[in-house]
């Protein structure tokens, strides 16, 4: 990614954020490169109040996300925090509570957002990805969910996201596995927009933020909102059920083991209690 070339007339509460303005558009950067741009609590709090800030700022036109360096966009929690903020049941609803206000706005953000990914997108990184309008990627780039593999509740908005995305059966594949695929099969299978080879990546993001500094905004604008309307929830969706599910995960002994074995670094040993 090209460094910053304007000076950065926006501040982020934590050096793991870097973020500037350049042109039409604000640039979010996870700069958490030595743990894979993990994401820490402190980055999970910059966004929204930056956020905030383009919403009003109409030399905004297109917000978008990357990770710093070549290695990652986002690889997950960062891990050196997991005990201490998802080990407990308090920890747990505040992880929860402040990593779903960021995502849904980011996913609620009336100017286009797009995730421009090379390397790891894990997680959280996935969660980041498909909060946005549009997802890039370099071919090499590496998609995973892990949920099933460390025991952890997938909150109902991630879920609907991703099943929009890319549709149920794909969801679910990708879900149950928690297999990895490349950038090559994220673009067959919808997760990303567009692919290219990483020496293109610039390029690429180069187009987008040139086509959204020319086109008319609220025409954009318009656009996702109606796109929005269009994909709103059922009012038959039972929400407290889902709440209950993702509770139960979070208390089970199945999360306490795989978080056990996600610190240890081996195999978690699942029970279904």
């Amino acid at each position: 990614m090209a460094e910053p070339t304007v000076e950065n007339i926006y501040t982020s509460s934590t050096e793991r954020v870097q973020t500037w303005l350049e042109g039409r558009t604000l640039h979010i950067r996870f700069n958490n490169p030595a743990k894979h741009n993990a994401l820490s609590v402190d980055m999970w709090e910059a966004v929204p109040p930056l956020l905030a800030i383009a919403r009003d700022d109409d030399r905004v036109r297109l917000v978008v996300f990357s990770g710093a360096g070549d290695k990652a966009f986002v690889s997950g929690a960062d891990i050196s925090q997991f005990e201490d903020m998802r080990a407990a049941r308090e920890a747990v609803a505040y992880y929860e509570k402040m990593a779903e206000t960021t995502l849904m706005g980011i996913h609620d953000f009336p100017k286009p957002t797009l995730a421009c990914i090379r390397g790891f997108c894990i997680g959280g990184g996935v969660n980041v990805a498909i909060s946005c309008d549009i997802r890039i990627a370099s071919t090499d780039s590496v998609f995973s969910i892990p949920a099933a593999r460390l025991g952890l509740g997938y909150r109902y908005s991630a879920m609907k996201n991703l099943v929009d995305l890319i549709g149920p059966g794909a969801a679910k594949d990708l879900f149950f596995t928690a297999r990895r695929i490349d950038g090559v099969e994220a673009k067959a299978l919808g997760l990303v927009s567009r692919a290219c080879p990483p020496d293109g990546l610039p390029g690429l993001l180069a187009e987008y933020s040139a086509a959204l500094a020319e086109n008319a905004p609220l025409t954009v604008m318009a656009g996702k909102a109606i796109t929005r309307e269009i994909l709103k929830v059922s009012p038959e969706v039972d929400n407290e059920l889902c709440a209950s599910l993702i509770k139960g995960c979070f208390e089970s002994a199945d999360y306490a083991e795989g978080r056990k074995a996600f610190m240890e670094k081996r195999k978690p040993v699942f029970t279904g209690r």
